[in-house]
């Protein structure tokens, strides 16, 4: 794994480059917080361990900077300021952990290995998402063109505003499963709270009279007390 450590204690910087690197690890350094970026977009590394305070330099202001740089770097905040509200405005700031200095040197390897399975999942779960999306998907006379938002029925281009198709590709992507409308106000409709309002079953029946036949069961199917569901099959 490739990490870039950046702290200005030099005795510190030394022990955990001696460390890291005995335990197998490609390491990059430095004590000067204005050449983290530029090492960080030369090795893209990994994990950064950065230190969060340079003298009276804040290396919070960094983070959005790093974020843009090298995305997929997981990065770890040290630290001497172990308020809790310290730690919250790292992990705010972009950071994915923060640890408090003093600490053992046994925690900073299994704080790294979590990052490094993070990083895992999150490449995994990219990769299914492109997978996903590059695949083709029908149901019955649905026909979906994900990557330009686009959704045929018979052939014929249906007419849908951005919440119906994000609505109505949530239903194919997850076809065969009851869905609740907490689970749909969440994916769709990114809210964490119910909004007090039909607000679902005002969109599944605009859907319902674009995507369905006019004498035929409804694709989506309304199964009370628990949400609503996608037939497997026209």
């Amino acid at each position: 794994m490739k990490i870039l450590i950046a702290d200005d204690e030099k005795a510190l910087l030394n022990f955990l480059e001696r460390g890291l690197r005995a335990e197998g690890h490609e390491c990059f350094c430095t004590s000067r917080l204005h050449e983290v970026s530029v090492l960080a977009r030369q090795h893209a590394p990994d994990v950064i361990i950065l230190d969060r305070l340079f003298e009276d330099e804040d290396s919070l202001a960094l983070l959005e900077d790093l974020r843009r740089k090298v995305p997929a770097a997981m990065i770890l905040l040290l630290s001497a300021l172990d308020e809790v509200s310290e730690r919250v405005a790292g992990l705010k700031q972009g950071a994915d952990d923060y640890l408090c200095k003093p600490f053992d040197f046994e925690e900073l390897l299994a704080r790294i290995e979590a990052l490094a399975r993070r990083t895992k999942e999150k490449g995994k779960r990219k990769k299914e998402k492109v997978q996903r999306e590059q695949a083709p998907l029908a149901i019955g006379l649905l026909r979906f063109d994900r990557e330009n938002r686009l959704v045929f029925r018979g052939g014929e281009e249906l007419v849908l505003t951005r919440i119906e198709f994000d609505l109505l590709l949530y239903f194919a992507e997850n076809r065969g499963k009851v869905l609740s409308r907490e689970r749909i106000l969440n994916r769709v409709w990114d809210s964490q709270s119910d909004p007090l309002t039909n607000i679902v079953d005002v969109y599944i029946s605009r859907l319902r009279q674009k995507i369905d036949a006019p004498q035929g069961e409804s694709l989506i199917q309304t199964l009370r007390g628990n949400g609503y569901r996608m037939r497997l099959t026209e």
